[in-house]
């Protein structure tokens, strides 16, 4: 009874130096050692059971721990080769034809460890293999990482490979992502043992991915303490944190620091240690003024996504027609994320052997030439519902936009007599033009641990042609608008911005939705509340490319006064133009009016456009 208190109940070194022992001989080549071992680690694994009444939680834990330092110590193919696989189905044989033992849970504990030691031994081989294919290298140590959540040493080892890596890649949201879990890591350990009273769960309002992940660990009542205070101590995780805070800046994900330093500051308040608790207040004003600038100017941007899905049994095996959300750095274009795909499926399987489907329409995999691997690439933005659809979104920033995200919408337009993207919808006028968003919602949030995740469902809505061009005409003053508000000026966008909106063929853009859908006899046939959208769509489309006109002027060079005069001289021909459409609206009377004169000048019809917007306002 002496040696089972010492080995179970006593400091975990002992039995994670016997189960290093036992693994090497679970790998000998000689039969009758790796029997022989195989049957004193399954003993050593009863008895934990029988002594805990429940589980081999310690056995468990420095089992793993063993195999991990024994792959450090040989190869991974040293591991993972017949003689250990071997070992490991007689261990759990053992466990499935001990009568004793057979209506407890301790057959499907033993299962549950050998199945995880088979993980690690097989995600370690493969890494070897992955250094073309930065996604998939980066879900292999994901997976295990997760096969340590019971090893916090060794999830928490592998969490930071993951972030040095994401580092070296430049994609600095999920480095900080990493950083954070391993800081919520160290304080549900001290949670744990009694040491604080909050855990991972405190991490919620930075990223909801972070308790969900830690939330579950186990732990070795045995550790060491001394190892304990080193990794697990106050000031580890005060350090932790502080590392956060460093990636978190570099990530540009300033608004995440008020609810990292409300984790900091009761420690030194604690410690009354007023010129630290100075430090963490200056560290918050900085990151506060900082998202201010950043929002202000509209210049950060913290990345794209795209739909990423595979095709080819024969090339991408268990990952074949299977959807990936990519998040890609800053404004990475859909250009660059083909290219870089390309060459990294091209180097591995024959670039003559990569095709890339380029549009969102749906693919059917009967119609793939099997000789092929194929990659679809889509562009996505983040979803969050009909509120962000609307014009005013002016309070909405780029973190809230791209913070905390899983639900993402791609749009396919498509003709009701046609294939979405066929020949026949390029032919089609406005009035034809359907469109249908997939919306489609990922395993976790973005930002991650990792860049790429999957799609765990989708769900489709299609839009009339109404509702396509209010959509579109919203689009328009959004972007108008973030042009105009953005300090300082960005010039050129914002003359972009206006050059695509007042520089229209009379047959495209807001003068054919206009034609197709306000004209007299069109407003017949289709539903006044989506007439009337549109109508206060254009309402508001005009008077913000009045805004931005008088922005231009105030900020065009010299040189550019006669670009300045063209693009207003466009927007008088525009106005004209729709209220040649709509002339029976009471709105477009006094602008038809100011814009037909030609002695009236733009003070003049800025106050007919804004006087017909009040009085219908008022209507």
């Amino acid at each position: 009874m002496f040696y089972k208190t010492t080995v179970y109940l006593g400091t975990a070194h002992l039995v994670g130096k016997l189960c290093s022992q036992l693994l090497n001989g679970c790998n000998s080549r000689s039969s009758k050692v790796r029997q022989e071992s195989c049957a004193a680690l399954y003993l050593l694994m009863r008895s934990n059971f029988e002594l805990s009444c429940s589980n081999i939680t310690r056995v468990h834990l420095q089992t793993v721990i063993a195999v991990s330092q024994l792959l450090g110590d040989l190869t991974s193919e040293g591991l993972n080769n017949s003689r250990f696989q071997e070992s490991l189905s007689l261990i759990n044989s053992y466990a499935n034809s001990d009568k004793v033992m057979k209506n407890t849970g301790f057959p499907v504990q033993v299962k549950d460890l050998t199945r995880r030691v088979r993980t690690v031994l097989m995600a370690t081989a493969r890494m070897k293999d992955l250094n073309h294919d930065p996604e998939m290298l980066a879900d292999l140590q994901h997976s295990l990482a997760n096969s340590y959540a019971s090893t916090p040493e060794l999830r928490l080892t592998w969490l930071q490979t993951m972030a040095r890596n994401h580092d070296d890649n430049g994609d600095f949201s999920e480095a900080a992502c990493c950083r954070l879990h391993i800081a919520a890591l160290v304080a549900q350990y001290r949670k744990l043992k009694g040491t604080q009273e909050w855990g991972a769960e405190v991490f919620q309002k930075i990223s909801s991915n972070i308790a969900r992940d830690e939330i579950g660990l186990q732990l070795d009542s045995g550790g060491s303490v001394a190892a304990n205070d080193t990794l697990y101590g106050e000031q580890a995780l005060l350090d932790r944190l502080e590392s956060c805070a460093v990636s978190l800046r570099r990530a540009e994900l300033y608004e995440c620091f008020g609810e990292l330093y409300k984790l900091v500051i009761p420690i030194y308040e604690q410690r009354k240690d007023y010129h630290a608790l100075a430090d963490c207040y200056r560290t918050v004003s900085l990151a506060y003024d900082t998202a201010v600038t950043a929002r202000q100017s509209g210049r950060r941007m913290l990345g794209r996504y795209y739909r990423v899905t595979l095709f080819g049994q024969s090339y991408f095996g268990d990952q074949h027609g299977v959807e990936f959300v990519y998040k890609e750095p800053k404004l990475t274009p859909l250009s660059d994320i083909s290219e870089r795909l390309l060459c990294q499926y091209g180097d591995k399987f024959g670039r003559d052997n990569v095709r890339i489907i380029m549009d969102s329409n749906t693919v059917l995999i009967s119609e793939l030439d099997v000789k092929f691997a194929y990659i679809q690439i889509t562009h996505v933005v983040p979803y969050h519902g009909e509120m962000y659809m609307e014009i005013d979104n002016d309070s909405v920033s780029e973190f809230e936009r791209n913070h905390d995200i899983d639900s993402f919408v791609f749009e396919t337009p498509f003709t009701r007599g046609g294939v979405g993207g066929g020949s026949g919808q390029s032919q089609s006028g406005p009035r034809e033009q359907w469109k249908r968003q997939t919306i489609i919602k990922t395993e976790y949030k973005f930002p991650y641990v990792k860049k790429r995740l999957r799609v765990c469902s989708r769900r489709e809505i299609e839009q009339c042609p109404i509702q396509v061009a209010i959509d579109e005409m919203c689009q328009r003053v959004r972007e108008l608008r973030q042009a105009i508000s953005a300090q300082p000026t960005d010039v050129k966008k914002l003359q972009l911005r206006l050059q695509g909106s007042v520089c229209v063929q009379v047959n495209a853009g807001p003068l054919a939705y206009a034609k197709a859908f306000l004209e007299p006899q069109a407003v017949l046939e289709l539903s006044p509340d989506k007439v009337q959208d549109l109508k206060d769509t254009f309402r508001e489309f005009i008077s913000t490319c009045f805004d931005a006109l008088k922005l231009n002027r105030m900020v065009v060079s010299a040189d550019q006064i006669e670009y300045q005069d063209a693009l207003q001289e466009n927007f008088l021909k525009m106005c004209r133009e729709l209220s040649e459409c709509v002339e029976s609206d009471s709105l477009w009377r006094d602008l038809l009016q100011a814009c037909s004169s030609p002695s009236n000048d733009s003070r003049t019809l800025f106050t007919a456009i804004s006087g017909a917007s009040h009085d219908s306002s008022n209507a």
